[in-house]
């Protein structure tokens, strides 16, 4: 993304250099060619248990002449919480108008985390909630989710049997990016064989600090049980309601096996609506058509269709009935 003018575009470069010297692996660039960065704050540097993550886009203006676009991630955040922290960004926006803040900004929200760590000997609340809020009928455009039944489910909560103790790391692949309105979205494959290998995947890719700073990591996965002639599946929302059961639903649907998906999402600041689901989607099955899992797209389309056909069908012959 150009700056309006080359003074101005030279003031984010020393800024941004600036902040990836003094924070470190806690920097993320997001996208660069957007101007889309992140960093990670905590309440301390060592076992911190207040952490927060602020992703800022910097217009071509600013600092000169707009302030940065911001957005506040942390499970715990949301509320009185929230309104409180973005009035203070504001008023130090406003308090110095045509300067660089965001170092002002990084250091406003540690000081609020060490404030709310000495005031309380518990830690935050870490359920996430999605960014979205979906109104209506919004999310009519793709299959409609149907629980999985629950003997067929086995979750993460499991006992490593000894022959599962030296598994081996398995690859992990990644996908091609999806970008709308400021929000990405990317998928990660890896083969596994057994519920620990998918803990070790998970582990490895949160090692990964742009990952790692993801708004949600949604995932899936299906492995098949010979001897038992079943499957063990599971799947995570990472705060984005219902994303992981539509997730595993579509590698349901397309009799994918022995595989975990996992769809980062970095939050753009601008809502999405259903558009989000279909993104989430069309990462999975893109990465699982380009490794094989599956049949190209084209086909795969088709065998979706040919189910929502069915789905419709099926509907107006019991609307009929009754």
């Amino acid at each position: 993304m150009a700056a309006s003018d080359p003074e101005t575009a030279q003031r984010q470069i020393d800024e941004i250099d600036a902040l990836s010297s003094i924070y470190g692996d806690d920097w993320c660039v997001v996208d660069e060619d957007e101007r889309i960065f992140c960093i990670k704050i905590s309440d301390c540097l060592e076992q911190p248990k207040w952490t927060l993550c602020l992703q800022v886009i910097l217009p071509s203006e600013y600092p000169a002449a707009a302030p940065p676009i911001y957005q506040l991630n942390a499970p715990w955040l949301r509320g009185h919480d929230y309104m409180e922290l973005a009035n203070s960004l504001e008023e130090i926006y406003v308090k110095n108008l045509g300067e660089c803040i965001l170092y002002l900004w990084v250091e406003k929200i540690r000081e609020v985390l060490i404030e709310k760590s000495q005031s309380s000997d518990a830690g935050p609340n870490v359920e996430k909630i999605t960014e979205e809020i979906d109104e209506g009928n919004e999310d009519d455009y793709s299959l409609e989710y149907q629980p999985v039944q629950e003997d067929t489910i086995k979750t993460l909560n499991f006992v490593i049997s000894e022959s599962q103790e030296d598994e081996e790391l398995p690859p992990v692949n990644h996908g091609n990016p999806i970008s709308d309105r400021r929000s990405t979205f990317q998928a990660h494959l890896a083969p596994v064989v057994s519920p620990k290998q998918v803990k070790m995947v998970l582990a490895k890719l949160h090692e990964n600090k742009k990952i790692a700073s993801a708004t949600h990591n949604i995932y899936a996965y299906r492995i098949y049980c010979e001897d038992k002639q079943t499957y063990l599946q599971d799947c995570e929302d990472d705060g984005e309601t219902a994303a992981g059961g539509r997730l595993l639903h579509l590698m349901q649907i397309l009799n994918v096996r022995n595989v975990l998906v996992v769809v980062s999402r970095w939050y753009g600041g601008i809502r999405l609506g259903p558009d989000r689901f279909k993104h989430i989607n069309n990462c999975a099955r893109n990465i699982l058509v380009e490794y094989s899992y599956t049949s190209s797209a084209e086909e795969s389309s088709k065998q979706l269709e040919k189910i929502l056909r069915n789905i419709y069908f099926y509907s107006v012959e019991n609307t009929t009935r009754t």
